[in-house]
């Protein structure tokens, strides 16, 4: 008996041994940043480029024009969980895509002229920063003469910061590095740290320890799960480095993070690197709390502003430059929250869901009385359950939320709008918590792609909407993170169910992933007007703020202020500032961007080869033909921040201030306009333009697909879900644009 026990024990542990290796990614491979190409752009091709877009310029007036350049500074390799999740064949995914695939995208299927790679923070232990650093720097070594080069490539990494209410949620940010040797990169990204309650909520709830992930690779035994444990282990295995050592004595080998905006402005003080912060995605509901609002960000010293010099306002996650009055929830001088009521305009999700379970308890056969109650109870727990809300209503399908939450009139918006955190509103807020000048935000706007495949710049045509948009993000997330922490089954009950944060289920199981599928689009780029094509010229012209989005077609922008005293013949450019005590005088030039030929160019295929060029580009490339598309009016929006505490945003945002039709001239669009009530206002004023060209399909540009009652009232959806077939791109009629960055003139009589 004593040698079965004996026996019994060391098979048990043995067992354990196994399970435990298994767990920490014994049988997995370790995906790494792979090798950019050898082959660089042709300085024929480059100098045609430059020698179009001044010729365009020319034509339009312009005597001695900056150049140009476009980029991408939001690019996601599969060093990225959720890329990585997406990537994987068993959700569909077409398997590794390093940040060598996004360096070989940007220079020969998307043609841009400068990119960066950002990373989940998170994601990046010692080994995969240490790859990415000398990916980066192979990809800027094929670029030829670093004075002129083909492609620029910039260092960087994605701060991904996630409160659970309003009050400490700010949100992702991407930070971008000037240079590339040692001295100017820091030893390790500095990664978002969760609110002390979520964290001690998913210690227990969402980090299986590694004896359960080796059960899971028993029990689903193929290379993706091994393959996904392994890089799992190594986020969730990572000793997270002490608080109060200074960056420099920290070990390589920790993981660094902080809660705030200001310890991340800390740390990059620290170490002392010039360095870039860009704020993105500030509306996308998917994370962002019911009610946040960004007047906490411009509280004590939660803002730099020598750091924070660009906010991203496009990307494909969606919109978030329109600020709309109405409110996804209510929150009370207390601070407790409640549902507002449905709106000719706008539907609360919580609101709806109310409807759906007054709906099945009239099914049910309940009184009205009984239902209205019921419906009260589950507008109420809606809100509770904060961005999880949607699993209060059991078994809801996507479909019967129908445009809850959603801007039903705002170009192309982000998945459940958050108002408070649009680019407008930002713009419109001061803080007077200190005597003398109140803080305000002064960003230049830019786009850019949010790309999870390493494609940058997927925007420059509609197509192959699972491998240019992220269209199966959620999903795929959703469907790899069940197996290990699955969400408990339910039935379409006719009541609500509060919703209980100890009850399990991941990240992705509990947002709404199927309808936030439809919100996914191609991307939108930076552009920025630049001496040269260099690294420090580019870098330069986004710290002056001369920079641009467009919503991904190569559209053509200036927006000058005209009569400035103490300058260059008065003219200050978009993203600069002033003093005035009379009307300003702007003038807006725009050219639409080029009409693509299908296919690729024959360099392209050289380069790349046929095999690589389909696996990257999906036969389809950057390649202009030589007709320009035409902008059809110019958009003016002005705003006049607040005077005062309190004052009511509403009536300071004027959008659209002012609109200028433009004749159908493939040459472009050019508008001189004044503000004659500047001078006696006594207030100061942004004043930004959006040029907007002729209508055009892109993926996922009617979102939801409603079809809508003759009171805009949406009667049903037809969702561009991850399951929509791949030939399906989803196609819609939009008109694409471009945002000018803002220039800002101080009042000299307020």
């Amino acid at each position: 008996m004593k040698k079965v026990i004996v026996a019994i024990v060391i098979v048990l542990l043995v067992a354990l041994l196994v399970l435990n290796w298994i767990g920490r990614g014994g049988l997995g491979n370790r995906w790494d940043a792979g090798e950019p190409g050898d082959v660089a752009l042709s300085m024929v091709t480059v100098a045609a480029r430059s020698a179009d877009q001044k010729s365009a310029a020319e034509d339009i007036g312009i005597a001695r024009p900056k150049q140009i350049l476009f980029g991408d500074l939001h690019v996601h390799s599969t060093f990225s969980l959720d890329a990585f999740m997406m990537a994987l064949p068993t959700t569909g995914g077409e398997g590794a895509h390093p940040v060598a695939d996004a360096c070989d995208f940007a220079r020969h299927c998307s043609a841009l002229d400068f990119w960066s790679i950002n990373d989940h923070a998170i994601g990046l232990d010692e080994q995969r920063w240490s790859e990415t650093v000398e990916a980066i720097r192979q990809c800027n070594d094929v670029a030829g003469d670093p004075t002129n080069p083909d492609v620029t490539a910039y260092l960087g990494w994605e701060w991904t910061q996630m409160g659970t209410n309003p009050d400490n949620h700010y949100g992702h940010k991407n930070v971008i590095l000037r240079g590339l040797e040692d001295a100017d990169i820091p030893a390790r990204p500095i990664a978002a740290r969760a609110p002390a309650e979520a964290f001690d909520r998913q210690t227990s709830n969402v980090s299986p320890g590694r004896l359960a992930m080796g059960l899971f690779g028993l029990v689903r035994p193929n290379q993706d799960t091994f393959d996904f444990i392994k890089y799992f282990d190594g986020i969730l295995n990572v000793d997270q480095c002490a608080d109060d050592v200074p960056v420099r004595d920290l070990p390589l080998d920790c993981s660094e993070s902080t809660l705030t905006p200001r310890g991340l402005f800390d740390k990059l003080d620290d170490w002392g690197f010039d360095s870039m912060v860009i704020p993105h995605g500030t509306t996308w509901g998917f994370y962002t709390p019911h009610g946040s609002a960004w007047d906490k960000q411009l509280a004590g010293d939660m803002h730099d502003p020598n750091r924070q010099r660009l906010i991203e306002i496009y990307s494909g996650h969606g919109n978030s430059e329109e600020y709309r009055g109405w409110k996804e929830v209510e929150i009370a001088a207390d601070g407790s929250m409640s549902c507002p009521a449905a709106r000719n305009d706008f539907l609360p999700s919580c609101w709806r869901a109310g409807e759906i379970i007054f709906q099945r308890c009239k099914t049910a056969g309940e009184s009205d009385a009984e239902c209205e109650s019921r419906a009260e109870v589950a507008r109420q727990n809606y809100v509770d359950a904060g961005i999880m809300g949607h699993v209060t209503v059991p078994a809801a399908k996507a479909e019967e939320w129908l445009d809850s939450d959603q801007c039903r009139d705002c170009f192309q918006p982000s998945f459940n709008y958050r108002p408070k955190s649009s680019a407008q509103y930002i713009m419109a807020i001061r803080n007077f918590d200190e005597p003398g000048e109140p803080k305000r935000f002064d960003f230049g706007f830019m786009a850019s792609s949010d790309n999870h495949t390493a494609r940058p710049g997927t925007g420059y045509k509609e197509y192959g909407r699972v491998y240019t948009t992220e269209s199966r993000l959620t999903q795929a997330g959703g469907r790899m993170l069940d197996a290990v922490l699955p969400t408990p089954d339910v039935s379409p009950e006719p009541r609500s169910i509060p919703f209980d944060p100890e009850a399990g289920g991941a990240f992705f199981n509990l947002r709404e992933a199927e309808r936030g599928s439809s919100f996914f689009l191609t991307g939108g780029l930076i552009a920025v007007h630049a001496e040269g094509r260099n690294r420090d010229e580019i870098w330069d012209a986004m710290q002056r703020r001369e920079v641009y989005g467009t919503s991904g077609p190569r559209i053509l922008l200036w927006f000058d202020l005209l009569n400035a005293s103490g300058t260059t013949g008065g003219r200050v450019a978009m993203g600069g500032s002033t003093t005035l005590d009379r009307a300003p005088i702007f003038q807006v030039r725009a050219t639409g961007s080029l009409e693509q030929n299908p296919g690729c160019a024959d360099a392209s295929h050289e380069a790349l080869g046929e095999e690589r060029l389909e696996f990257l580009c999906r036969g389809e490339c950057y390649n202009p033909s030589d007709a320009r598309r035409v902008i059809t009016r110019i958009e003016v929006v002005r705003i006049r921040p607040q005077i005062e505490r309190d004052e009511p945003i509403d009536p300071l945002i004027e959008d659209a201030w002012r609109v200028f039709e433009c004749e159908p001239d493939p040459a472009g669009c050019s508008v001189t306009f004044t503000d004659p009530e500047f001078a006696d206002s006594a207030r100061d004023a942004v004043y930004y333009v959006r040029a907007i060209e002729s209508p055009s399909q892109a993926v996922n540009a009617d979102l939801l697909r409603c079809t809508y009652d003759d009171a805009g009232h949406c009667l049903e959806v037809d969702i561009c879900s991850g399951d929509t077939p791949a030939s399906d791109d989803c196609l819609a009629e939009t008109e694409q644009r471009a945002w000018s960055s803002p220039i800002f003139v101080a009042n000299d009589r307020g």
